[in-house]
């Protein structure tokens, strides 16, 4: 079967669902109430990619297809575009930001292609606040609704594309040890606010240097956080084992679980 009757199969299906005679859960949803499921379809896909499960990659992608096609049909009920149109802008952006494709553009290499996506990118910027009477940013753009870290990350991207960055990491680490001292001072001084503020700080400013590294915070994080689970995991079999209960345990014993386990760890896989 192709693409294209595939698709105008599962538009079809999707307005029946929504139609008089269709699912009541899907005629009570609206943008609002899908938002949460979009967000969690992203992630499943990108635990499907870093499982390595193409059946399962496949699957969730269809997913997230899905909460596409859901939001186009609300929209559609509301008279403001169809499915077409969300095609046709993706098709007009791809050919319009690729003129060294599909137009006379020259360039030399990844660097450029780049270059030019931001150019162009920019000068729809500029073209919507016009219309809009609405002034231009160049972090403008960056979704409000991104996990923090990776929102971050973006910003300082961005930014550091017309020069406003570090130079050498040193730098960084010093802003890293400037932010630090301000917690310690905040923590001192009993001041709830200015801690809150001043972690807000430090983690900023370690998402730079993560970048700065060529690495994604978000990312680095999230190793990190799994790596914590997988070893708290054996912390837990290790009692189990020993019949003891993780409730029971004062802090020291637990630590010198924790400590086995990593060293194990470190056995295993040296260099980690």
């Amino acid at each position: 079967m192709s693409a294209a009757p595939t698709m105008e199969r599962l538009l079809q299906i999707m307005e029946q669902l929504r139609g008089p005679d269709g699912c009541q859960w899907d005629r009570e949803q609206n943008l609002q109430t899908l938002r949460q499921y979009l967000i969690e379809e992203c992630y499943e896909v990108i635990d499907a990619i870093e499982g390595g499960q193409p059946d399962r990659h496949a699957e969730e992608l269809g997913d997230l297809l899905l909460q596409i096609v859901f939001q186009t049909q609300l929209q559609k009920e509301r008279g403001h575009f169809n499915f077409d149109d969300v095609l046709r802008h993706i098709c007009e952006k791809l050919i319009r930001r690729h003129p060294h494709v599909f137009g006379d553009t020259k360039v030399s290499g990844t660097d450029e292609v780049l270059r030019n996506w931001e150019a162009i990118k920019a000068t729809e910027k500029r073209n919507r606040s016009m219309s809009a009477d609405e002034p231009a940013s160049i972090i403008g753009e960056v979704p409000r609704h991104l996990p923090a870290l990776h929102k971050a990350h973006h910003i300082q991207k961005k930014v550091s594309r017309i020069g406003f960055d570090w130079t050498r990491v040193e730098e960084v680490m010093s802003k890293i040890e400037e932010e630090l001292n301000e917690i310690r001072g905040a923590l001192a001084a009993g001041d709830e606010a200015a801690v809150r503020e001043e972690i807000g700080d430090l983690l900023f400013a370690v998402v730079n240097l993560s970048r700065f590294q060529g690495l994604n915070a978000e990312e680095v994080l999230n190793r990190s956080v799994d790596k914590f689970v997988r070893r708290f995991r054996m912390v837990e079999q290790r009692l189990q084992t020993a019949g003891r209960r993780l409730t029971d345990c004062p802090l020291e014993e637990l630590e010198g679980h924790w400590q086995a386990v990593k060293n194990t760890e470190k056995n295993i896989q040296p260099g980690r």
